[in-house]
């Protein structure tokens, strides 16, 4: 890597972000890579966006996915940032899976979303997947923060709530917190 390519990328890590993994099921497996570049784009339709190295695999199998996981990884998920970089666990420390999701969704993260594919971008030697979100979960967690080339903590107040909804169907969706529902209007 040049001097300039080098400057450039500590640049970029000055930035801090939250660290994601995106999952795909294909064949009879799950696949993921962890992904820093990772936004939202639009809340009507709900778009979100990740970048993903045109040479990797995880480009190729989203590219013909026909969706695919956001898993927003919580601050004591670091070890699965490692593993879906490149850096597998353990045989003996299997990656959890939450049982209960329509798809490919790590147990424990602070938020996934759920998205179909929208569009995909020429962003040089990245491929700017968007994907439209037709669900999305969170749950209150520390998030995981990556920050000139480490991890770091966020250190937040408490008092988060927990969220759940779909975004498929009509134009107004329901959260739900418990047994509380909050009614938000897609679109206004």
């Amino acid at each position: 890597m040049s001097d300039t390519r080098r400057r450039f990328r500590d640049c970029l890590g000055r930035f801090a972000t939250g660290v994601t993994v995106v999952t795909v099921e294909h064949g009879a497996g799950v696949h993921g890579a962890t992904v820093g570049s990772f936004t939202s784009v639009s809340l009507d339709p709900p778009l979100v966006m990740v970048s993903l190295d045109r040479r990797s695999r995880m480009c190729g199998l989203l590219t013909d996915a026909p969706s695919f996981g956001v898993n927003i990884l919580a601050a004591h998920q670091e070890d699965l940032a490692l593993h879906f970089a490149g850096r597998p666990r353990p045989a003996d420390a299997p990656v959890s899976w939450d049982p209960d999701a329509a798809g490919p969704r790590l147990a424990g993260c602070a938020a996934h979303l759920d998205c179909v594919p929208w569009a995909a971008y020429d962003g040089g030697d990245h491929v700017l997947h968007v994907g439209r979100v037709r669900a999305f979960s969170t749950r209150d967690a520390e998030p995981l923060v990556f920050h000139g080339g480490a991890f770091r903590l966020l250190d937040t107040a408490p008092g988060h709530h927990a969220w759940a909804g779909t975004l498929d169907g009509p134009a107004d969706g329901a959260w739900s917190s418990g047994t509380a529902a909050l009614h938000i209007p897609l679109g206004h």
